[in-house]
C-alpha cells in the first residue's frame, strides 16, 4: 500500500486538518444565515417579510404573506441548508465516520446553521424561528426520526390548521422517535433530541402564548 500523502506528512496533515474544520464551521453558520424568505421577498414582491404579517423570516410567515408556491419555496431551501451544513463533517478527516465523535461534530455544525438561521448575519442578525432548518438537519442526522417527526407535524397541523401547534408537537415527540423507536446507539442524538424541544419552545414563547389565549392564526 503506498502512504497516503497528506495523512503522512505529521505537522502538516494537523494543520489542514484544522483549516477544513475550522472551513466546516464557518460554513456551516453562513449557511444557516442565507435569509431565503428575506431575499425571496425583496426579489419576487418587493418586501421585508419581517414587516408583515407576524413579523418572522420563517416559512410559516412566508406561507401567509407570500403565497404557497413561494412558501414551499422557502421551506424547501431553509431545509436544505440545514441539511448541508450537517453534510460538511465529510469535509475533515480526523474523526472517522460512525464514531460518537463524528456525530457530535455533526451535531455542532446543525446548532451552528440553527444560530444562523435565528440570527443571520446577512439579514441584521434578524431570522426565522429555526423550525425548517431544524427539520433538514434531522433529516441528516437521523432520517427515520426525522420522518417521524415530521410526520406529527402534518397530522396535528392538518386537524389544527395551526402551523406553530404541528411544530411543537413534532418537536415534543422527537426524542420519543429518537430514543424510545429507533433507539438510537448515539449518546450524542439522544442530547440532541432533547435539546430541540427546548429550544423551540424557547423561540416559540409569543406563539405559546396565543395559544393559550386562543389567538393564534
Amino acid at each position: 500500500m503506498h502512504p497516503d500523502p497528506v495523512r503522512g506528512s505529521g505537522c502538516f496533515f494537523i494543520l489542514y486538518t484544522m483549516i477544513l474544520i475550522i472551513v466546516s464551521v464557518i460554513l456551516a453558520y453562513l449557511l444557516g444565515s442565507i435569509p431565503t424568505s428575506v431575499w425571496i421577498g425583496r426579489w419576487i414582491k418587493g418586501i421585508d417579510l419581517r414587516e408583515h404579517g407576524s413579523g418572522n423570516a420563517g416559512a410559516t410567515n412566508a406561507f401567509r404573506v407570500l403565497g404557497i408556491p413561494i412558501g414551499i419555496a422557502v421551506l424547501a431551501v431553509d431545509m436544505l441548508k440545514g441539511y448541508l451544513a450537517v453534510t460538511l463533517s465529510h469535509l475533515q478527516l480526523l474523526m472517522e465516520p460512525g464514531t460518537e465523535s463524528w456525530m457530535i461534530f455533526r451535531i455542532f455544525l446543525g446548532l451552528l446553521a440553527i444560530a444562523g438561521h435565528i440570527f443571520p448575519v446577512f439579514a441584521g442578525f434578524r431570522g426565522g424561528k429555526g423550525v425548517a432548518a431544524m427539520a433538514g438537519i434531522g433529516l441528516a442526522l437521523q432520517p427515520m426520526a426525522a420522518l417521524g417527526a415530521l410526520g406529527v407535524y402534518v397530522v396535528v397541523f392538518l386537524i389544527s390548521k395551526v402551523s406553530s401547534l404541528g411544530s411543537l408537537a413534532a418537536v415534543l415527540s422527537y426524542p420519543v422517535w429518537m430514543i424510545l423507536v429507533i433507539k438510537t446507539d448515539f449518546h450524542s442524538l439522544w442530547v440532541f433530541s432533547i435539546l430541540v424541544p427546548i429550544l423551540v419552545i424557547v423561540t416559540h414563547r409569543s406563539n405559546i402564548r396565543r395559544l393559550i389565549q386562543g389567538m393564534e392564526s
